[in-house]
């Protein structure tokens, strides 16, 4: 029988802190343009959470069913279905609960703002949110698993992305705008970012497992120059945004400092390969909280 030691294990909380700051940043961005209700962002940030526990959660079943996980080259923490903590059978029933809580969830977030929104804008966020979940489900698990045919980059980006930041962004002012675009572009890459230190981390794993990921595809030496590209693209986006809409005064581009720990951290990956490469992955995290919050905070001083 799994302990709750053993669950706060499976959910990964280090991974919680960038699904945290995707809300942060959309209803920054929203509190921004005079639009910000707290029903709102705390529904959204119950959705957001419970969407990367979800993900978690069936990547760790889906690695396990596939043998990625027992093959003894992993390099990251050993996984509860890995070491027989929590059984394959509990796995799925929590799977199936958070999927419920997401569900239920995303359904209150749009009776909450029905009133105010037309039809077709709510027929597109249910179709997100459900799209969103799948996502989360199939990066690893069934005979489809995006994840292990090079998809999970660009799934990542998309949907721990544009997705919950411009979605959280409309869920406050009820209108589509440019403006969150950017910002949304810039934490989607810093999602990759994570995704792709835990590939080249476990490259080889993966690549004697057949997973291909795009560090697989790549190689280590390119995956780490993919990894400085996506660190520059991210920074740029957040740069052009404070250039087209708040050029002054200077301290609205304080939260740009937060972008030397994301520097350093690109030089840390240069250096380091295998198991030494696993403790970017909760600064990278840390970092795109920190700069989700700080950015918010300098846009609406």
């Amino acid at each position: 029988m799994a302990t709750v030691k053993d669950w706060i294990s499976a959910f990964r909380l280090r991974t919680l802190f960038l699904a945290v700051a995707t809300v942060v940043l959309g209803s920054g961005l929203a509190l921004h343009e005079g639009s910000f209700s707290m029903t709102t962002f705390m529904l959204t940030l119950l959705l957001a959470v419970s969407i990367q526990i979800l993900a978690n959660l069936a990547n760790d079943l889906g690695d396990f069913q596939k043998g990625t996980d027992t093959t003894g080259r992993r390099k990251g923490p050993t996984r509860t279905l890995q070491s027989g903590k929590i059984s394959p059978r509990e796995m799925k029933g929590a799977i199936a609960v958070f999927s419920a809580i997401c569900i239920i969830t995303g359904l209150s977030l749009i009776l909450n703002i029905i009133a105010y929104i037309p039809r077709s804008s709510a027929a597109i966020l249910i179709s997100l949110g459900g799209l969103s979940i799948l996502a989360a489900l199939f990066y690893t698990l069934g005979k489809h698993a995006y994840g292990y045919k090079g998809w999970g980059d660009l799934l990542a980006f998309i949907f721990f992305g544009p997705v919950p930041v411009i979605g959280t962004y409309f869920l406050h002012t009820h209108v589509f705008s440019f403006e969150p675009v950017m910002p949304a572009i810039g934490i989607g890459l810093i999602s990759t970012m994570i995704l792709n230190i835990n590939n080249m981390r476990d490259i080889e794993n993966d690549r004697a497992s057949g997973k291909v990921t795009i560090a697989v595809k790549l190689g280590i030496s390119r995956a780490k120059a993919y990894h400085g590209g996506l660190t520059l693209a991210s920074f740029f986006f957040f740069l052009g945004y404070s250039n087209l809409y708040e050029p002054a005064p200077w301290y609205r581009y304080l939260y740009l400092l937060v972008f030397l720990f994301l520097f350093r951290i690109m030089d840390g990956v240069r250096r380091k390969n295998g198991h030494a490469l696993d403790p970017y992955l909760r600064l990278t995290s840390l970092s795109g909280f920190l700069l989700s919050l700080l950015f918010s905070v300098c846009i609406n001083i």
